[in-house]
């Protein structure tokens, strides 16, 4: 196991990760921009140091600036936690050539699975079923394009091949619209990608937004801990999470499963990553790996018992997985909620100082957070304050707690979106599970 390692994110995964250092006594070094001196992980950390001024490119995306202060504090190893810089292969590439481990995938993994089309013609060859479409990059050709389209069928989605986020998508429901909204998508995604690469999907109508969750060694061995439904979205981003997905039948989740860990062995995975499912008709869908732990990795743990972030820690010190997958049960229910620093309405963001915070608590209840009373939320970053995740032996259960949790939980000085969940948890569509990834957004009108 290493003796050091350097986290090089913010926030909650920040504190997160620092957490299971501890637990298996390994110093961790703690970076920070200069809005976050009074973060809660800086203020615990053994040792920490300030890489640059709040925006990000000058501070968390500063890749010089992480390596030297990993240079300059001795550590093994760099993890990268979410977001950032985690599934940038040229920065893991980087850091490994700079001599330290890089606590993810190889870049080889996040080059290939980072890029959508590339990903996708993996899991192909994986045998990891795929939504209908260009087989790669679309090309010029007008003529071509409109082929592709026809024999996919309309509605289509072009797609930016570096894309993420939601962002880079644009769906086509007519041949008249189509050669404009492929010039119009390529022009995007070169700008915000530095890729002007697009591919062609059939849209789907009502599909499903399930995950399935891998382990991988350096020896070979990978295992799935079941699904997570993350079908509570909002313009591409999820806001509500769970596991397992209501109403899936669990041999579709093994089959499914079974082919995930087939291709991680295959492409010679390693460490924590998500396969990313559209599922509609009872049909699995392929759409991209997260190469990274996820932000909503914790309803996985609370219903298997593996901690994610302790794994990748050991899973890049070398060590082989501890499990087998007929090791590996779900026990009841888990959902997430991500609360955010913006109004529940407008989502507008609501940067400022913290009068009082006050978590909540009682059976099943987790509280993922940094922030604490007096704490002042930076405007420069993500929104994410906590993460509330409730567990149960049954849904109900969770969903009890969770309301629960919700009403205790207090967040004086900026709103959050709070409202918001508590509303979505009185609807009796989603109390019944299985929606689809449109449906928040049709019942609140966010269109």
């Amino acid at each position: 196991m290493f003796k050091k390692i350097l986290v090089a994110n913010r926030g909650e995964i920040a504190l997160r990760i620092q957490r299971a250092c501890r637990e298996l006594g390994v110093k961790a070094v703690m970076v920070y921009s200069e809005a976050d001196r009074e973060a809660k992980y800086v203020k615990l950390a053994e040792e920490a140091v300030c890489i640059g001024p709040p925006p990000s490119p000058l501070s968390y995306l500063n890749m010089p600036a992480i390596i030297s202060a990993a240079e300059v504090t001795d550590a093994e190893a760099i993890h990268p936690g979410y977001g950032f810089l985690s599934e940038n292969a040229d920065f893991a590439e980087r850091v490994e050539k700079s001599g330290f481990q890089f606590i993810g995938p190889t870049p080889e993994n996040i080059r290939t699975m980072g890029d959508k089309v590339s990903a996708k013609q993996a899991m192909i060859k994986a045998g990891v079923p795929c939504v209908p479409g260009s087989e790669g990059e679309l090309p010029d050709d007008p003529v071509q394009i409109r082929r592709i389209a026809k024999s996919v069928g309309y509605p289509v989605i072009i797609k930016a091949a570096g894309g993420g986020g939601g962002r880079g998508m644009r769906v086509v429901h007519t041949e008249a619209a189509l050669v404009n909204a492929v010039q119009m998508t390529k022009a995007e995604a070169g700008a915000a990608f530095g890729n002007p690469a697009v591919y062609m999907e059939k849209f789907l109508q009502n599909p499903r937004h399930i995950e399935i969750q891998i382990l991988a060694d350096k020896h070979k061995n990978a295992v799935y801990l079941g699904e997570r439904d993350c079908s509570m979205q909002r313009r591409h981003q999820k806001v509500i999470e769970e596991a397992p997905a209501p109403g899936i039948p669990r041999k579709l989740i093994e089959k499914i499963g079974e082919r995930c860990v087939a291709a991680c062995k295959k492409i010679g995975y390693r460490g924590a990553g998500t396969f990313e499912f559209l599922y509609e008709n009872g049909e699995f869908y392929f759409i991209e790996m997260n190469t990274r732990i996820q932000v909503e990795h914790p309803v996985t743990e609370l219903v298997t018992g593996i901690d994610l972030v302790k794994a990748q820690l050991m899973i890049a010190a070398g060590e082989k997985l501890k499990y087998v997958q007929s090791d590996i049960a779900l026990t009841g229910h888990a959902i997430e909620c991500r609360i955010n620093a913006e109004d529940a309405r407008t989502f507008m963001p609501s940067p400022g100082p913290i009068k009082l915070w006050h978590a909540p608590g009682g059976p099943g209840i987790r509280v993922d957070s940094h922030i604490y009373s007096g704490y002042n939320v930076p405007p420069h970053y993500d929104s994410l304050i906590a993460k509330i995740i409730a567990h149960g032996d049954t849904r109900e259960t969770a969903i009890a707690r969770m309301r629960n949790a919700l009403a205790e939980m207090v967040v004086e000085g900026i709103k959050t979106n709070t409202a918001l969940h508590q509303e979505i948890f009185t609807h009796a569509a989603f109390r019944n599970g299985g929606q689809d990834i449109h449906y928040l957004e049709r019942r609140l009108g966010l269109k």
